[in-house]
């Protein structure tokens, strides 16, 4: 009862122009960290994964690609050009995932909108309501990268923030030594300064592989590394979606941007590119 999976219709799929939110601002005060140990819950069942053995493109079964603010320009004021099934900028290689950004323009692509640079942004088919998400992933050094591994409503005319976001996780190269942890509601949101979440201090983490997870319930959101979670963000139980949007299916999104707001806050080097963002598995595990 508290948990299915589908495929969705492409077609039926639009995500807002907010992508992801910029977390920048201090999250609020009343924020809850804990120390907690992570896995697997007891009882969960592996209900979908991608372990990427397979070489060429991710599998066109289980991902889409996200180009739909390539022409018009993404928001936060990223920089990139996402490509569509593009080797260059995704690519199963070694057993591993690999999200690349490039400083190149791609002057041939009719949905080209000016962009220096390339990178893809993956959307699962695959959605789920509840459950324990677990990726693996190596996130790459340089300033102005911002990889993320977050999830949004998979529905028809998203509402940002309203219909909520959950960020397991967000780098960016200028601020190197920290992981955000974040979610973003009517309520609480980067816009009002009231976004829940929080900064994680991990030092070296570029560059290095760790285990990022999410446990989603009806009644709490966890998200942590490398087997504890840090932060936890309780549904407060008034019935209230300002507060507490999450009981709809999500889709998972993957993708590398470059620059913008947050990620290009104190520039871009792109002399240290190509950078990559990647990924060993995902895999999410729900109650039957």
């Amino acid at each position: 009862m508290l948990s299915f999976v589908k495929l969705i219709p492409l077609a039926a799929l639009i995500l807002p122009m907010v992508a992801y939110a910029d977390p920048s601002v201090k999250p609020a005060a009343d924020t809850l960290t804990i120390d907690q140990a992570s896995g697997v819950p007891s009882g969960y069942k592996l209900t979908w994964s991608d372990e990427f053995t397979t070489p060429g493109l991710p599998d066109a079964k289980l991902w889409r690609y996200d180009t739909q603010a390539n022409k018009r320009g993404w928001a936060n004021h990223e920089a990139q050009y996402y490509a569509d099934a593009r080797p260059e900028n995704s690519r199963i290689e070694d057993g591993h995932l690999i999200i690349e950004a490039r400083r190149e323009d791609l002057k041939d692509k009719a949905d080209w909108g000016g962009q220096h640079y390339s990178s893809a942004r993956l959307l699962s088919k695959t959605t789920y309501t509840y459950g324990y998400v677990e990726v693996r992933a190596q996130l790459p050094c340089g300033l102005g990268t911002w990889p993320a591994i977050w999830q949004l409503p998979a529905m028809d005319n998203m509402r940002w923030p309203d219909d909520g976001e959950i960020d397991i996780m967000e780098y960016v190269g200028w601020d190197k030594d920290v992981i955000y942890h974040t979610v973003h509601t009517g309520a609480y949101n980067h816009v009002k300064g009231t976004q829940k979440g929080i900064l994680k201090a991990m030092p070296a983490v570029c560059g290095q592989w760790h285990t990022y997870s999410l446990l989603w319930t009806p009644d709490v959101i966890k998200e942590g590394i490398d087997g504890r979670f840090f932060f936890e963000f309780r549904n407060d139980g008034k019935g209230d979606t300002a507060s507490w949007p999450f009981n709809r299916a999500h889709m998972l999104i993957l993708n590398l941007a470059v620059g913008g707001d947050f990620g290009g806050k104190t520039g871009v080097d792109d002399t240290t590119m190509p950078w990559q963002f990647k990924i060993d598995y995902v895999r999410v595990y729900q109650k039957p």
